[in-house]
């Protein structure tokens, strides 16, 4: 599960795109800064990705009363 850190810094890397969104969606940035922003951008999004497939793993799995970890059964994931 994510510590309380990584939600924070999750969170503000997920702002930080918005605003990096927002500055290139707003066509007031010159051209050298806008492909540095957008290069800053992807680098978030790969990092924000990284995170959220990290939380599906960790969330696809369930602990047995044996204590042992298992992953979910497609009945189980039928909500």
């Amino acid at each position: 599960m994510a510590t309380k850190k990584e939600e924070a810094k999750f969170e503000e890397n997920l702002q930080a795109l918005e605003e990096i969104v927002r500055k290139l969606e707003s066509g007031d940035v010159a051209l050298e800064d806008a492909i540095a922003e957008f290069q800053k951008g992807m680098i978030l999004s790969e990092k924000l990705k990284k995170t959220l497939n990290e939380a599906e793993e960790t969330l696809v799995k369930i602990v047995g009363t044996d204590d042992q970890e298992r992953d979910f059964s497609a009945e189980q994931k039928a909500y």
